[in-house]
């Protein structure tokens, strides 16, 4: 059986799902799911796919779905507390709606708001919205997250799991090409205790690091 090395663990994984348009492998060891390096968009291609995206900062049912990360932020911190929302795309929502609570929050997108300097500096929050499924080096990516929070800081998280919910080759969020690295609890908790985050938390979509 064909061979890959996990883009997270850097452990042996195996073909998991083979279809047309929809390679992918599991990794033995964190259960990470993810399409091999080959088939992943170039920078330019996967630029044009997010700006195909609706992202309106307005629509109330764009702001509903981001709304358990805003209201868990709001839930945890104050308004005195600094924030950052990690690719936050074409439209940046929730620092939008924290804003307007008068919460400090900065942006940061390597696509649509590329700012150096907002990832060498510390925040007591910072929420992923739907963008750590398009990690191409997730634990790079991670390490940095936890390289910027503060101590005692969260990491908020949304994104789907497979949970063997439906057949994988089945399920419609593998369908996204962008969407390159799949997540199961297994494969948090497998961040936490590399990273040495205190602790993760799911609830349903929603998950959550601490520093």
């Amino acid at each position: 059986m064909q061979k890959e090395k996990c883009l997270l663990c850097n452990s042996t994984a195996t073909v998991f799902c083979e279809k047309p348009h929809h390679l992918f492998h599991r990794c033995d060891t964190c259960q990470g799911i993810f399409r091999p390096k080959h088939t992943f968009y170039d920078a330019f291609t996967e630029k044009n796919h997010y700006e195909q995206h609706n992202n309106d900062v307005n629509d109330i049912g764009y702001q509903n779905f981001v709304a358990p990360i805003v209201n868990q932020i709001l839930s945890d911190f104050s308004p005195e507390d600094k924030g950052l929302d990690f690719g936050s795309g074409t439209g940046p929502v929730i620092s939008k709606m924290l804003k307007e609570k008068e919460y400090q929050v900065e942006n940061y997108d390597i696509f649509f708001e590329n700012v150096p300097e907002r990832l060498i500096q510390k925040y007591n929050y910072i929420s992923c919205c739907e963008v750590m499924e398009h990690f191409h080096e997730p634990l790079k990516e991670f390490a940095l997250l936890h390289s910027m929070l503060l101590p005692n800081g969260k990491l908020y998280c949304k994104t789907e799991l497979f949970k063997n919910q439906i057949p994988f080759e089945n399920w419609y969020y593998k369908n996204d090409l962008t969407h390159v690295f799949i997540y199961q609890e297994k494969t948090l908790d497998w961040i936490q205790e590399k990273l040495q985050f205190k602790s993760v938390e799911v609830k349903d979509k929603l998950i959550i690091f601490e520093r």
